[in-house]
């Protein structure tokens, strides 16, 4: 059950009191706007039903007249004259543009073979670093080979041992020779040698 509170907690106090907020808000942001719109347009109305008979029309060609007028007083007359063409100026210039150039040219020139001799530097070093490095491999490559060579033989040495163990094996076998019995033979010899 719902009960439907009366008082200043109400849901339809708190309706109403955020409407009023919103139209406050509302009248606040909008109101200034507004207020200086109508006065430009009560005042506009005024000077247009008081003055339009003594006022001539207005003339509005703006291709003749220039973008920013300056007034007479405050014009400076040499900026009009800096486009004119002064041969002393002129050739001043000229010589200090081509100094400028020639001296930003040097600059570049030493800049570009500073940088050459450090590539130069770089390329040197890489080289010999590159030389040393193939030495090392050629190193181990003779070293690799040589150690190749060696397991090559050491295996051909192991086969010729195999071979001549199984003979020796075979011979022993076939003169009564048993594996059990040699083993605890050494077996005992060991322990009177450690005895």
């Amino acid at each position: 059950m719902a009960m439907h509170r009366r008082g200043p907690c109400s849901p339809t106090v708190l309706k109403v009191g955020l409407g009023a907020m919103a139209l406050c808000l509302a009248g606040y942001i909008l109101g200034p706007p507004l207020y200086w719109h109508l006065m430009e347009g009560l005042a506009a109305v005024r000077r247009s039903s008081t003055s339009s008979a003594s006022c001539p029309p207005c003339v509005c060609d703006c291709s003749s007249q220039p973008l920013l007028s300056i007034p007479e007083g405050l014009s400076n007359t040499s900026f009009a004259d800096c486009a004119k063409h002064d041969p002393e100026v002129s050739e001043d210039t000229e010589k200090n543009f081509a100094d400028l150039l020639s001296e930003e040219l040097k600059l570049r020139e030493a800049e570009a073979l500073e940088n050459q001799q450090r590539a130069d530097m770089a390329l040197l070093e890489a080289k010999k670093m590159t030389s040393q490095y193939q030495k090392e491999a050629d190193k181990c490559n003779s070293g690799m080979e040589t150690c190749e060579e060696a397991r090559e033989k050491a295996e051909a040495a192991l086969m010729a041992q195999k071979k001549l163990t199984s003979m020796w094996e075979l011979r022993a076998r076939q003169r009564g020779w048993k594996e059990g019995v040699s083993k605890s033979n050494t077996q005992s010899q060991r322990n009177t040698q450690a005895v």
